[in-house]
């Protein structure tokens, strides 16, 4: 490292704003549009703001400041408020405030933290942290470079949001409000649809047990789709398949409930089921078009499988919904079906059991849904896997620059790495 990259304590290098802190009880406060931060980032948002500007906000309290599982400092811009579980500071002429958020994060606190049930990082301890502290030129060029990847992570998570908006929008306006169904009654055309897609929708309701529905439509149940079929739903292998010699190093992703959020899966803390298991467990394995559904604890959450991740393994914490004839049923409507909000409370209502609500085979096979055409279900599932893929394509991007991040991180808080090359680095990325 270059003599003038010397560790300097961090209350040496920013001006301290915690006295301006306000903390507010969540019955006081009033909804607006201003972010309201905590130790780990925005809790609420409320109508009025303490702060205006850029400042970077360091944890004062909570497991979070040993487990690390998210950052630890973060950066806070515009007009927000914030309680006393975060500390305010911002870098002063001898420190860009960036720049000590991305040195925050590979800096080792932990010898600064108090308090043995609930961690605490006072003000005067966090002053005393000792901080990688380059020329200031240095440590503004560093920012930009983690800052340009960081930002088109944020770009990319954002257009995600945009195309999850769009597929749950479409879903809402064809099967739920019945819009263009609508539009062709009063004797107009359908909104923003081509005239192929129009067609295929009728142009009147009829009566049904769940109430007015489009012509020709029906309530319909995987029971009544596919009477024959045991495979159609089952449970993942419990204990008596699985044995914990049976997870190795190398193997098959077995999918817990705490891997399907918000409709998606996600990959980080999967037990893998060694190769040697896997064969003799070949029923449990995914492949395209299959729906994971978790079947106890946080009932009612599913996840449509995509291409990347066939030959995953289901765990006895799910279910397993499998379609044997696209041509009756598309599996990407179905999948949009079981993460409508009011699907998801209707299975809350039914699972079993009030310590650890549970669902089984019968009950998911036996839940009504609306069926339209084949045609339409098709025309949707189309247009649905199309913003699927964007969103895919997007994610495997955040991955990427997210990796490259923390490595060109860690080398350049410590000099190993110079910004020239870095910005090389990067520079190939876009």
């Amino acid at each position: 490292m270059a003599d003038e990259w010397k560790k300097r304590p961090l209350g040496k290098l920013t001006e301290n704003f915690d006295s301006v802190r306000v903390a507010v009880k969540e019955k006081d406060r009033t909804t607006g549009p201003y972010p309201y931060y905590g130790a780990s980032g925005i809790v609420d948002h409320v109508d009025k703001y303490l702060f205006n500007g850029e400042y970077l906000l360091i944890a004062e309290d909570g497991e979070n400041l040993r487990t690390r599982k998210t950052p630890i400092a973060f950066m806070a811009t515009g007009k927000f408020w914030v309680n006393n579980h975060a500390h305010v500071v911002r870098g002063n002429d001898q420190a860009s405030s960036r720049y000590l958020m991305y040195a925050l994060a590979v800096t080792d606190i932990s010898g600064y933290l108090t308090g043995s049930t609930m961690p605490k990082l006072t003000q005067g301890s966090m002053n005393r942290i000792p901080v990688v502290a380059p020329p200031l030129r240095e440590q503004q060029a560093i920012a930009c470079i983690l800052g340009t990847l960081d930002d088109k992570i944020e770009l990319n998570r954002r257009m995600n949001e945009t195309l999850e908006a769009m597929a749950r929008a479409i879903f809402k306006s064809w099967f739920v409000d019945f819009d263009p169904v609508h539009a062709k009654a009063a004797g107009k055309q359908p909104h923003g649809l081509k005239p192929e897609i129009a067609a295929l929708f009728p142009d009147a309701f009829e009566d049904s047990e769940l109430g007015d529905i489009p012509r020709g439509w029906t309530i319909t149940s995987l029971k009544r789709l596919f009477p024959l079929d045991s495979n159609c739903v089952i449970t993942g292998p419990f204990g008596s398949n699985l044995h914990a010699s049976d997870y190795r190093e190398e193997g098959a992703p077995l999918l817990l409930v705490k891997n399907i959020v918000n409709g998606a899966i996600v990959e980080d803390g999967m037990p893998l089921v060694g190769w040697h298991k896997v064969a003799e467990l070949e029923r449990y394995r995914l492949k395209r078009g299959d729906i994971v559904f978790t079947r106890v604890g946080a009932v009612g959450r599913s996840a449509y499988i995509h291409s990347r991740h066939v030959g995953w393994m289901i765990s006895g914490q799910t279910l397993r919904v499998r379609v044997s004839d696209w041509n009756i049923l598309q599996p990407r409507y179905l999948a949009s079906v079981f993460q409508h909000p009011a699907f998801i409370a209707m299975v809350e209502s039914y699972a079993l059991g009030t310590t650890r609500p549970s669902l089984n085979t019968n009950i998911l096979e036996g839940f009504d849904f609306l069926y339209p055409t084949p045609d339409l279900q098709m025309r949707h599932a189309t247009i649905v896997a199309a913003l699927d893929e964007r969103r895919l394509a997007n994610q495997d991007q955040i991955s990427t620059l997210a990796t490259l991040r923390d490595a060109l991180l860690t080398k350049l808080i410590s000099g190993e790495l110079r910004v020239t090359d870095a910005e090389r680095i990067v520079g190939r990325q876009f």
